[in-house]
């Protein structure tokens, strides 16, 4: 009788989002926004507007705030936006609590870790580098300035072919709605996180496998997630 291969299905690969899960960059993209929208006559919409704007991509967001679509005026914000950003905005940003020792916990735990996130592959490997986070991942995956694969689900299916993996193997770590999607179509687990941007209301309306309130949590809440049949 031939054998039978059994699969362990216990997610084995982490994949973390960077703004409002490893670090908060409000004040960086708050204050880039505002420079884009003072240079083309748009009037401050507010902080509580600006914090929507964090974890989307900017093509999704700008056309909010402008209350313009058309394709020359969203890509006109977004290169004023980066203009500041890359000098000055990347680095309005600050490390949440915790973070540091719940990157180590995941490394020593599960073989392999990546960081997926729709900022610009270039602005993420200098924030990773500056917070001194890159010894705890293996991989960076963001996005090219021309917003390729800005939608997060066709960015993580990327990351998956590239690294050769099973989405049933993986789990996302973020903290909103986009990160949870894009694990489900992908196959994968995810892990909202609460410190960030997105409300426990959109993380579980998203599909979140799991939820955690601080860093502190992290080892038993991907327990749990782990733990749940895919």
């Amino acid at each position: 009788m031939p054998s039978v291969e059994v699969r362990d299905a216990t997610p084995r690969v982490l994949l973390f989002d960077l703004d409002g899960t490893l670090t908060d960059n409000f004040e960086g993209i708050a204050n880039c926004i505002r420079y884009a929208l003072a240079h083309m006559d748009v009037a401050d919409p507010g902080d509580e507007a600006l914090r929507v704007c964090v974890g989307p991509p900017l093509r999704e967001t700008l056309p909010q705030l402008i209350g313009r679509s058309d394709a020359a005026t969203i890509e006109r914000a977004v290169g004023l936006y980066r203009e500041r950003f890359s000098e000055l905005g990347w680095r309005e940003n600050r490390a949440y609590p915790g973070i540091a020792e719940m990157l180590a916990a995941a490394k020593q735990s599960n073989p392999r870790t990546f960081l997926c996130t729709t900022k610009p592959q270039q602005f993420a490997e200098k924030i990773i580098g500056h917070f001194g986070y890159g010894q705890f991942i293996d991989g960076i995956y963001g996005t090219s300035l021309d917003g390729l694969l800005d939608d997060k689900a066709n960015l993580l299916a990327h990351l998956l072919a590239r690294e050769k993996l099973d989405g049933a193997n993986c789990v996302m770590i973020g903290d909103r709605k986009h990160d949870i999607r894009a694990a489900r179509r992908n196959g994968a687990r995810s892990l909202g996180v609460l410190w960030g941007y997105g409300s426990r209301a959109e993380l579980l309306e998203a599909g979140a496998t799991g939820l955690i309130a601080h860093p502190g949590e992290f080892e038993p809440g991907l327990a749990e997630v782990q733990a749940v049949s895919s």
